[in-house]
């Protein structure tokens, strides 16, 4: 594992512990030789980890579309910062640099993105580890419907268990290093159902 690709908000969140937490989070990163590779925001969380990793001498690689440069929201102190055409053009550079996902505290920008790499992880585009940074609880309510939709037959366990969750930094960066993931298809046909 050479790099991970972060998810957050581009607001710093209602309570100061997000933005501490995402100091503490790019920290980590650095510590375990990790390359960021994020949104190229400058604002909310996705500036104060880009900040993090760029001051502690690490490696910050941004992917931004040209309509939030124009914006002037793109940061401009990175390693590198790639602007492409749009969102999807974002999101696969982005999957394509990592080797792992976390989501952090964020809106719907966030959730959609981890629901996607979750859904491509389930499907087999990749087999790359999938998390959740749980600070202060904030995914309680996200990892209880998971949780239900497993419940409800939606979703097998197997594929519940791809989403490392923790709430500490440096204990989810060792749950990526360590993952494995699911053997199983997604469409495979179970022989009592036959």
């Amino acid at each position: 594992m050479k790099s991970v690709c972060v998810y957050c908000g581009s607001s710093a969140g209602a309570k100061p512990l997000y933005a501490q937490a995402a100091r503490a989070f790019g920290r980590a990163l650095v510590q375990a030789d990790l390359a960021l590779i994020y949104g190229g925001g400058k604002v909310g969380l996705m500036g104060v980890i880009a900040d993090t990793v760029m001051a502690e001498g690490g490696r910050a690689i941004g992917v931004i579309p040209e309509l939030l440069v124009d914006k002037e929201v793109g940061h401009n102190g990175l390693t590198e910062l790639h602007v492409v055409p749009d969102m999807h053009h974002r999101k696969k550079m982005m999957a394509d640099l990592s080797d792992g996902f976390v989501a952090m505290p964020g809106g719907a920008g966030t959730l959609e993105e981890f629901f996607e790499v979750f859904t491509w992880a389930q499907l087999g585009y990749h087999q790359k580890p999938v998390a959740l940074l749980n600070i202060d609880g904030f995914y309680d309510p996200l990892i209880t419907l998971l949780r239900h939709t497993v419940d409800e037959g939606f979703m097998r366990q197997t594929y519940f268990d791809i989403v490392q969750i923790d709430a500490e930094p440096g204990a989810l960066i060792g749950k990526l290093q360590r993952y494995q993931p699911p053997g199983s298809d997604k469409w495979a046909v179970k022989r009592d159902a036959v």
